[in-house]
């Protein structure tokens, strides 16, 4: 494998940035980097987070611009200043945090920017309708997009890019949200659009899918490119070895027999029949302290919207809404803030809209939780208590940054996520329930927040773990509940769960 891009005959390369280099406050975000992207390939990009992933592709992309170097793109030496001008170049970017306009539908997402002057939305809603079923995205087209969860937010996102018919498609973590059936749908639709001649960047943090999809694959560490090559000359642990500089498979996702099984502690958490509309239905079950309890189900299970309500972001049916009990006590919270001063703390799966301030800082970010929690003393806290307390959580969780000044926009994805959940942790709560907890995360970082999570449950919290991936579900939890049609359907022993038996349970 060779560190640099392999040469080739210039008709072959449809974007090369040569010698690239990006500094945000005098610090490398990408150092001296050589990348070529072919006509009609599939090219994953991987890496740790701030490794530079994201960096690069917004370079090409026309939303950040170079410090030095160069990028020439059909032969033509060029820079793009927006990401509009890229687009009108045929580059389009699906972001990992999705860029759609919350108070407009679907349909006026997909079409935004290339609407006719005259239209009827009637027309709008049947061909967005079209477009969207020929590419197996089950969206409604008259839906206002603030509605939608994030599975469904980047279905529309890689819709609207592939609608623009764009030559090249950066996908950053486009399969994050999405369950196994989606991401085949999505899949073939990647080998579609490599059988039109479109050149695919992608980029995720599941080493598997980037082995089973892509042509090439080029791994970047600390901004710089470290290794390059076809894909058939890698496996997962020479990913990982190149990424991290050391093996991470064994630690990240270890067998665990009976013994290591946390037993269940004192009841924190009784739910019996509750009800949400459609989408939770008379579900019950209960959540002890110092235990990991893993949720898995489906989009559309109701398993986020169960505890939304558990956590008072949702409300339950007035009439016949069931029962809360916590420490035996009936609750019935109208706002996420009284549950946070009981000590029920949710950690979003939107990091970017529900999770954190991204142009506050990360001192500013930890205070936010503090006033959540109704600590008696945040209205009057000192300059020098919250950089302390920031401090304090910033070590805790081996967040890097430049120090706790800097603004969260500027963190790598798993940064912010630490942000996210050093968040919820300042209010020193009795349960934590983490909703897709290393969505978008590397691997480096996935070990981190893994051991976060282990932490809290030995500390004698009652954790709950909403997550899509199986392996982090049987190896993470102490117990499994698979969640289906809006109630709790089956609980495994992580010992004696499989993979096919939890997904045969959330499906049939």
């Amino acid at each position: 494998m060779d560190a640099s891009a392999t040469n080739m005959p210039a008709g072959d390369v449809i974007v090369r940035l040569e010698n690239v280099t990006k500094a945000y406050r005098g610090v490398p975000a990408v150092r001296n980097a050589t990348f070529e992207l072919r006509r009609g390939e599939i090219h994953a990009l991987l890496g740790e987070n701030g490794a530079g992933k994201s960096t690069l592709t917004k370079i090409i992309a026309g939303v950040v611009d170079m410090s030095s170097g160069k990028m020439i793109h059909n032969g033509r030496e060029i820079a793009y200043a927006t990401p509009n001008a890229a687009l009108d170049a045929g580059i389009a970017m699906v972001f990992q945090e999705t860029s759609l306009v919350p108070s407009m539908t679907v349909a006026q997402n997909l079409y935004l920017g290339t609407e006719a002057f005259l239209n009827r939305l009637r027309g709008i809603y049947i061909s967005a309708q079209q477009f969207l079923q020929s590419l197996n995205f089950p969206v409604d087209p008259t839906a206002m997009v603030e509605t939608l969860g994030a599975a469904k937010r980047q279905m529309v996102e890689i819709a609207r890019a592939v609608h623009h018919n764009a030559e090249i498609i950066i996908f950053d973590e486009p399969t994050a949200t999405l369950t196994p059936e989606e991401k085949r749908h999505f899949f073939a639709l990647v080998r579609r659009l490599k059988a039109r001649g479109v050149s695919i960047v992608f980029i995720s943090h599941a080493l598997e899918e980037a082995l089973l999809l892509s042509d090439r694959i080029t791994i970047l560490r600390d901004g710089e490119i470290v290794a390059s090559g076809d894909t058939k000359t890698f496996d997962r642990e020479k990913i990982i070895a190149a990424m991290v500089g050391r093996k991470l498979s064994a630690e990240l996702y270890r067998s665990r027999d009976a013994a290591q099984l946390r037993p269940a502690g004192k009841k924190v958490l009784s739910v019996q029949d509750i009800s949400m509309g459609a989408m939770v239905r008379n579900n019950s079950f209960s959540i002890f302290e110092g235990q990991i309890t893993g949720v898995f189900g489906l989009i559309g299970s109701g398993r986020t919207e169960t505890f939304k309500v558990v956590a008072g972001i949702h409300k339950r049916d007035f009439l016949r809404g069931g029962v809360i009990e916590l420490d035996d006590r009936p609750v019935r919270y109208l706002v996420p803030a009284q549950a946070v001063r009981d000590g029920v703390v949710y950690v979003t799966e939107d990091r970017k809209s529900e999770g954190i301030f991204e142009t506050m800082s990360i001192a500013e970010n930890f205070f936010s939780g503090l006033l959540a929690a109704g600590h008696e003393r945040a209205w009057v806290i000192s300059l020098k208590e919250m950089h302390a307390l920031s401090r304090e959580w910033t070590e805790k969780l081996s967040i890097r940054a430049i120090n706790d000044n800097a603004r969260v926009v500027e963190l790598s994805g798993g940064n912010q996520q630490k942000v996210v959940i050093g968040k919820g942790l300042v209010e020193r709560p009795r349960l934590v329930i983490f909703d897709e907890p290393t969505r978008g995360v590397d691997v480096g970082a996935i070990v981190e927040i893994h051991q976060i999570i282990n932490r809290l449950a030995d500390e004698g919290l009652a954790v709950v773990v909403i997550s899509s991936y199986l392996p982090e579900i049987i190896n993470l939890s102490d117990r499994i509940l698979v969640c289906r049609q809006g109630r709790i359907v089956e609980e495994f022993s992580p010992t004696e769960a499989t993979e096919e038996k939890i997904m045969y349970a959330a499906v049939h």
